[in-house]
């Protein structure tokens, strides 16, 4: 379907939505056919000229939004970046790389030596890890698969200490909830969970962060290119996680029916898995489904990461934690 801000939707070709609306920005903004500073119609209006779900539009907006290819205004809308907003979004390795070249050409107009520069800085690193290796990060959620994964994949820094933390834990137990504001430094939790971990936590002067968490882009797109009209399993450790995914999947426009099951039951497990030919898994039980599956089946891995905003902005609290003592000192 053509429109008249030239984005073209195929609901035939197997690609999420969302990602369509994305990569046609992108080309649009990269061979200046939009031009630097042009208003984009709000999340409603193109929503409504595309007719698609608005949640299609705001997941391709929030993307090209943390890669710096948009930015938005508080009250005025949504824009392409300008120069300097592009600017800010250059590789990280080629922005470190030219502060280094800064410091060594400050350190030289110093009076000091490549050597001692050396020295200076590796004493730095070593004082910042060993800062690092005391703060503790507790993440909060209802699920054991999002908690383990948070647990084992994200990095937040040499040596920084992530407690996961199932949330009915601290809910129905004052005890434990006090122990945990007394252990940690920061207390995370997704947006889904934000005002009940505020109130859990109400009175303790804890700094309680939100964040948010998007569906892997590899995950979305390998279920999009699933053959039509296949019976597609999901295998998860708790419903709540199944109906989390369902709704991924819906908000990328993405039309599919998913049978689901949580049990823990070997030969329940081992026939359900072995009735279909397309599985989707949940971090947590990806080994245990593949061990009674059918050989030719696949499996796709279900997988929500912390996104790039919140994640730099987690980090950025946790520097700040440096210069304050640690829990329990």
């Amino acid at each position: 379907m053509s429109t008249n801000i030239g984005i073209r939707i195929d609901r035939q070709n197997g690609t999420p939505l969302y990602l369509q609306v994305k990569r046609q920005v992108e080309t649009f903004v990269r061979t200046g056919l939009w031009e630097k500073g042009r208003r984009l119609p709000t999340e409603r209006d193109l929503a409504r000229i595309l007719r698609v779900s608005r949640n299609t539009i705001s997941m391709a907006y929030r993307e090209l939004e943390a890669e710096g290819i948009l930015f938005s205004r508080q009250g005025k809308g949504t824009f392409i970046a300008q120069a300097e907003h592009l600017l800010q979004r250059e590789g990280s390795k080629e922005r470190l790389l030219r502060m280094i070249d800064m410091c060594i050409e400050d350190t030289m107009t110093l009076g000091f030596t490549l050597d001692e520069f050396l020295t200076l800085a590796q004493g730095r690193v070593r004082e910042k890890k060993d800062l690092l290796g005391r703060i503790r990060v507790a993440f909060v959620e209802c699920n054991r698969e999002q908690l383990d994964y948070f647990a084992r994949e994200l990095e937040l820094g040499a040596g920084v200490t992530i407690l996961p933390v199932m949330l009915q834990d601290i809910d129905q137990d004052r005890e434990a909830a006090g122990t945990l504001s007394v252990e940690a430094d920061i207390i995370v939790t997704t947006f889904f969970h934000l005002d009940e971990v505020r109130r859990i936590f109400d009175g303790t002067g804890k700094e309680i962060l939100g964040i948010a968490l998007d569906p892997s882009l590899e995950s979305i797109v390998r279920i999009a290119r699933l053959p039509r009209g296949k019976r597609v399993g999901m295998v998860c450790i708790s419903e709540e996680f199944a109906d989390r995914i369902r709704k991924s999947v819906e908000n990328a426009g993405i039309s599919l029916r998913l049978e689901s099951t949580i049990t823990r039951d070997a030969g329940e497990l081992e026939r359900f898995v072995r009735s279909y030919d397309t599985l989707i898994v949940s971090p947590g039980r990806r080994r245990e489904v593949e061990s009674v599956m059918k050989r030719d089946t696949e499996v796709t891995e279900f997988i929500y990461k912390p996104d790039a905003g919140s994640v730099n902005l987690l980090k950025s609290v946790i520097m700040e934690q440096r210069r304050k003592p640690a829990a329990g000192e």
